[in-house]
C-alpha cells in the first residue's frame, strides 16, 4: 500500500516538477490509501488557490481510494510519534498512518528523509 503526502497530491494536481515521483505511487490505484488529514490539507490548499469547485474535484479524486479516518487507535499512535519525534500534529498523523496499516509514505518533507517506511524526494 502507498500513501501520498498532501504535498505530493498538490504536486500531481499542478503538474509540478516532482509530479512524476508521486505519480508512480498515485497510478497504482489498487494500492493507494489517503489519510483523512491529506484530504483536509489538499482541499484547503486547492480551495485557497482555485476555489471551492476545484477543491471538491481534488477531494473527489482522492476519495476514489480508501480513506483512513483518524480514529482513537491512530490518534494514540500519532500522539506517541509527536512526543518522540517532536513533530507537528499533522505530520505525526501522516507518519502514524502508514506505520499502522503497513504502507509506504511518499513525501517531499525533509523532516522525513531517511525515516523507515518513507519514500522521500527533495523539493528541488
Amino acid at each position: 500500500m502507498n500513501i501520498v503526502d498532501s504535498s505530493g497530491w498538490l504536486e500531481s494536481f499542478a503538474g509540478g516538477p516532482k509530479a512524476g515521483f508521486f505519480e508512480s505511487a498515485i497510478n497504482r490505484v489498487a494500492d493507494l490509501v489517503a489519510p483523512s488529514v491529506s484530504v483536509y490539507e489538499a482541499f484547503k490548499r486547492v480551495y485557497q488557490q482555485r476555489g471551492e469547485s476545484e477543491g471538491l474535484l481534488a477531494v473527489a479524486l482522492m476519495e476514489q481510494w480508501a480513506v483512513v479516518d483518524l480514529d482513537s487507535t491512530l490518534a494514540l499512535s500519532a500522539a506517541k510519534i509527536l512526543v518522540e519525534m517532536r513533530l507537528p500534529m499533522a505530520d505525526s498523523i501522516m507518519l502514524a498512518t502508514p506505520r499502522l496499516i503497513g504502507a509506504v509514505w511518499w513525501t517531499q518533507d525533509a523532516d522525513f528523509e531517511g525515516t523507515q517506511g518513507v519514500r522521500y524526494t527533495p523539493v528541488r
